[in-house]
């Protein structure tokens, strides 16, 4: 009841400004990705559209995914959480078989369907964060004050990043990981059990590092580029020339001379680099700011969620949001010269239909989860 003693009525409807923001994204990306691989297509399948004409394909296939994730009741996912584990894990193992799974560039990381590929580490994430986020609603008391109830879950990340790597993919293997911290360490978890795993986590990784010599070489060579840049320091060289030639206002969409062969993966890992130099710095804030809006919007979805009582609703809003953070950081920062060079997507910009439809399916999950959450306010404020 409000003030005046009427009922007080909550929209259902999808939040708009979340679908907005995601839908701002979506159009940077078929832009970029039209733009960037124009040169790229013309040459090797003597059809300059080919990329733009399969994104649009994952494009339709991301926005049906959204809606039918939509229309499923999160009772289902806190249900089904250790199926879509599972799953995950059979994809990872199944990529990894000789002759089943793909090999690109040395990486075997996807699995032919038809026409089409579809890359096991992007369904992972998603599949972690479900798990998680049940399994931290199940175990609460258990996680929060007991060993084994952090061990338990951290067994399971160990097993996936460990097939992660196997393949290798260490760029999902940082993102997978760091999320699935994040949402521990926002769950409660003791502060001295977090921070021993997280320390023996971090020299595992530091490890993995040393352990491959093209890994040392990426780690050196951002430090300095230009030092060798013909060789280690060509891609991210070839970058930074991409967003000096942008400066303020860019050089027009559909202008960069980067993307003429120039700056390697131009529409898939360093799209980011095309669009600076095609929008200039004007255009790269401006898609930094639509990142920082969406993931406040999930952020502010969690919390709401978590208000009410729905602390799994509140998980999943929260992994999403680390997911988001996480990858666009570092592709971006990978693009500026940040970060070590490492092959990882921009979510809803880079081209890759796993990745585009994953990233689709987490806002329609996430847009669930805050329609249910505005739907028992009314009910929690009459409670109390």
């Amino acid at each position: 009841m409000n003030v005046a003693g009427q009922p007080t009525t909550v929209s259902t409807a999808p939040d708009m400004p979340m679908i907005l923001l995601a839908l701002a994204l979506l159009m940077v990306g078929l832009v970029a990705i039209s733009s960037a691989s124009i040169e790229y297509a013309d040459w090797h399948y003597q059809n300059a559209w080919y990329h733009t004409q399969h994104h649009l394909v994952y494009l339709l296939a991301s926005i049906i995914t959204a809606a039918a994730v939509y229309c499923v009741k999160p009772q289902f996912w806190l249900d089904t959480g250790w199926w879509w584990l599972f799953a995950a894990l059979a994809l990872l193992i199944l990529v990894l078989i000789p002759g089943v799974g793909r090999e690109v560039n040395g990486s075997q990381r996807w699995l032919p369907i038809g026409p089409f590929t579809l890359q096991p580490s992007e369904f992972a994430k998603l599949a972690v964060v479900v798990y998680l986020a049940g399994y931290m609603v199940r175990r609460e008391y258990e996680m929060r004050n007991q060993w084994q109830g952090f061990l338990k879950p951290m067994t399971v990340l160990f097993a996936m990043t460990l097939l992660l790597m196997i393949e290798p993919d260490f760029g999902a293997t940082v993102i997978v990981s760091a999320a699935a911290f994040g949402m521990l360490f926002l769950a409660g978890v003791k502060l001295g059990h977090f921070l021993l795993v997280l320390l023996g986590a971090l020299a595992a990784l530091l490890v993995l590092v040393v352990s491959e010599p093209y890994r040392v070489k990426r780690l050196t060579a951002y430090t300095d580029p230009w030092a060798d840049p013909y060789n280690t320091g060509f891609q991210l060289t070839q970058s930074l020339i991409a967003f000096g030639r942008g400066e303020w206002f860019g050089v027009g969409l559909g202008n960069s001379v980067q993307k003429l062969f120039y700056l390697p993966e131009a529409h898939t890992d360093f799209v980011y680099s095309i669009w600076a130099e095609e929008t200039g710095f004007v255009g790269a804030i401006a898609v930094i700011g639509l990142y920082a809006a969406l993931i406040g919007r999930i952020l502010w979805a969690g919390r709401q969620s978590l208000k009410v009582g729905n602390p799994f609703g509140a998980y999943i809003c929260y992994g999403v949001a680390l997911i988001f953070s996480g990858q666009a950081f570092i592709n971006m920062g990978v693009s500026s010269g940040l970060l070590p060079t490492k092959g990882l997507t921009l979510p809803f910009v880079s081209y890759g239909g796993t990745s585009l439809i994953v990233c689709c399916a987490m806002v329609g999950l996430v847009l669930r989860i805050d329609r249910d959450t505005r739907a028992l306010k009314p009910s929690v404020r009459r409670k109390k």
